[in-house]
Order: structure tokens, then sequence, then C-alpha cells
């Protein structure tokens, strides 16, 4: 879409807001009706249950996601709609010619995402938008969306991704991520940042930002888990919401979905203060109800029953599979496993392949690692598991559907989000090789 790299020159932060004068993009009016969603796991489900219920109670949504599924332009939403062709062209002229100028004055590079988070800016702007979620894409200290100012943001969970970039511990990865959160604000820590609450409020103490937990301040409870649907209970301040219904599937979408609500309700109380309780409520039950998110725990056939898994980090994936077979049983399953080639295949195989005595490894199209690599750790995993390699997305449907039917099983698919989108999409009829990820 930009004729750019995937990263620019050092830290972005001064050409990105260089860019945004140069659009015109109104920064008060930006932060004032944003909120901010990083993590490690659960972004796109948070942005996706938070976006619903802004939706739902009648604002002018915007959502800014990344990386897209099957379409680039998934990354931009009003409504839940993705950017039409004809506005993506036209923003991305305009912010091309923008950069042109600012590159040449500053004698820098910009990045690909530093772009794409301005034409959300715009795109938002331009449509008059009276809310919007924006999801970071790595961290959040040097990230573009830390220019949004947000004064209410979420660490949905921490896990070690992007190491080089964040840090080599836990501490170090949610500080990054905390940074993201504009001064005076309140952040909102998934359930998994519990263990490292004495340090985190320690490290927002001076910056003036408020921390809230999920399970600790904001309580959830009353969980119940089905292949239907799911439904907790949520009580935050003077907020007490019973049954609420989630159809996104998985235990960990409890969190997301808490995060989702507690972000709409501390931006809705900022800015729209005294809203009628009954009106806020049916927008939540409504927002959270109708969300949808492509790839967590996704049925994407029913015979055999298949399910893709978009997680890649080993946190993740042990929570998906621990979901899988509280909802769908935990027996009768063929594994269909593959991994970039830039994580650590012993990891995340180490989380599914004793699991399964069934194991389907392949190789991604887009950054995946040698099938016989993976292979090579679904053994040392499990050394009793019956292994078959796959060369090619395509040959692992064929072969996970002709086992299916000869063993009657389910099939589950995971390791990588590239990996279950191209097997979602050989499966219904398309080319790995058509989708185009950036």
């Amino acid at each position: 879409m930009f004729n750019l790299p995937k990263y620019g020159d050092g830290v972005c932060l001064a050409r990105m807001a260089d860019l945004l004068d140069a659009l015109a993009v109104d920064r008060a009016r930006l932060q004032r009706i944003s909120v901010a969603v990083t993590g490690s796991n659960g972004k796109g489900s948070t942005a996706a249950f938070c976006a619903g219920i802004a939706r739902a109670y009648g604002l002018r949504t915007g959502m800014f996601t990344s990386p897209h599924l099957y379409r680039f332009n998934e990354r931009f939403q009003i409504d839940g709609a993705p950017i039409g062709d004809d506005d993506l062209a036209r923003l991305v002229s305009r912010i091309e010619a923008a950069i042109a100028e600012i590159s040449q004055r500053r004698g820098e590079k910009f990045g690909a995402f530093e772009a794409l988070f301005a034409l959300a800016c715009l795109y938002f702007q331009e449509s008059q938008c009276d809310f919007a979620v924006f999801e970071a894409g790595i961290g959040g200290r040097y990230d573009p969306v830390r220019l949004v100012g947000a004064l209410s943001t979420s660490v949905t969970s921490v896990d070690y991704e992007h190491v080089e970039l964040l840090g080599h511990s836990l501490e170090l990865i949610a500080s990054d991520k905390s940074d993201a959160c504009a001064s005076g604000g309140t952040i909102i820590y998934g359930e998994n940042c519990r263990k490292l609450q004495p340090y985190l409020l320690e490290y927002n103490r001076y910056r003036g930002i408020a921390a809230l937990f999920v399970r600790d301040g904001i309580a959830i409870g009353g969980e119940t888990v089905s292949a239907s649907g799911q439904r907790f209970d949520f009580r935050f301040g003077a907020y007490d919401f019973r049954c609420l219904e989630i159809s996104l599937l998985g235990a960990f979408q409890f969190n997301n979905a808490a995060i989702a609500v507690t972000l709409f309700l501390l931006w809705l109380g900022r800015m729209r203060p005294g809203e009628a309780p009954g009106r806020v409520e049916a927008a939540v039950r409504s927002g959270l109800r109708d969300a949808r998110w492509p790839g967590r725990l996704q049925v994407i056939k029913q015979d055999p029953l298949t399910i893709v898994d978009v997680g890649h980090t080993p946190d993740g994936i042990r929570q998906s599979l621990a979901s899988l077979k509280a909802i769908h049983g935990a027996d009768d399953w063929i594994l269909v496993v593959g991994v970039s080639f830039d994580k650590n295949a012993d990891e995340i195989v180490g989380a599914l392949a004793p699991s399964f005595d069934t194991v389907i490894c392949t190789m991604a199209h887009h950054k995946g690692m040698e099938a016989g690599n993976i292979a090579a750790a679904v053994r040392r995993a499990n050394p009793q598991a019956a292994v078959h390699i796959a060369a090619t997305i395509e040959d692992a449907v064929g072969v996970s559907d002709k086992l299916a039917a000869s063993l009657r099983r389910k099939i589950y698919v995971a390791g990588g989000l590239f990996l279950a989108i191209e097997y979602a999409a050989v499966a219904g009829g398309g080319r790995a090789q058509d989708l185009n990820f950036f």
C-alpha cells in the first residue's frame, strides 16, 4: 500500500507529529474521542468489543487495528465497515505527498506503520467520528499510537514478544506498553498483569497515571463457557452488570470484554458524565453480544469440525488450547501446526504438541518455518505422537481432511497467525499466496 519499509529511522514520534500537523489532524480532538489498546495478546478482540459498545451507544465509531487478516481495508473501520477502496486510495495519495515533503526536510525515512496510523487519524477525522479505538502495533512507548494522547488505555496481557525492541523481562515489556497512556490518564491491566502489580504501581506513580487491574478493582465472575456463547458478571464502580453475553469464544475473552467495558465507561464518565445508566447497560450488553473478531477459536467448517486460532505467543496459545478443550472436548483432535521463522518453535510447539496424538506439521506461505523443523520440535515435545509433514498449506488442508475422515477426528489449526489465516483461506477455496500480509 505504501512503498515504505516496515520500520522507519529510529524513534518516530517527532516526525509523526510533523506528519499529523501537515495533514491538519486536530490532535486535541483526537485525544478527546480516543482510547488506546496495547498488549501481547487480546488487543484485536478488546478493540472489537469496545468499538461495538460505542457503536451500540449511538456513537460514530472508528477502529484502527493490525494486522489485517484477509484484506488490507480491515485495518480502518467505521461503524464496523472497512474503508472503501476509493477513500483508501485518496488518503494514501495525500499521505504519501506529505511524507515525501517531511522526509526530504528532516532527512529521515518513515515506516509503513507510521503511514497507516496517520491514515487512520485522518480518516476518522474526515468522517467526524465521535469515538475511536486505536490498537498499538508494537509496545506503546515509541509506537505511533502514543501520539493519540489517550487518557484511557489498556494493557490486555503481557508475554515475551518482540524482546529485542521491548526488553527481555515482563516488567520491561509492560512498562513499554504502559507508556501509550498520557499523563493523568488511567491504564487498565489484564488479569495476567496482576503478578506485576507492585512494579506497575510504582512505575506509574509519578506520572500521575492510575492503574486498574481485572479481578482487582474490576470484578468479573459467574463465567460460563459453551460452544454457543459465553456469559459473565461484571462490576466496576457503580456499574453492576449481570449475565453479560459474549459471542467470541475462549475463557480469555472474559478478560478482554471486561477491559473493553471499562475503557468505554472511563471514556464516557470523562466525556459525557451523567448519562442514563439504563442506556449504558443496554449498549454494553448489545456491543459485547454482537461483536465479531475472526481468528480466535474460529470455527471455519463443521464437517469435519475445524477450528483455527491466530494466537502466536506461548501464553496466548496455552490459553486458547485450554478453552478449546473446555468448549469442544479434549479428545479426538488432529493438530495442524506451523510457526513463523522468527518465533521460538520449541516454546510454541511445546505448548501444543503434548495434547495431541496426531500432528501435521506445515509451513505457512508467509514467514513460515520449514515443516521439517516444526516436526523435529514436535518429536522433542511429544515423542509418542504420529507426525505427518505437509510441505505447504494446501497439502496440510488435504492431509488433515483425509486423516479426519479416516480417523473420525476434529481439526485444530494453531501456532501462528499466518498459518491459521492461510489455512482458513485455502479451506474456503482461496490461495495462501493471494493473501498480502504486512
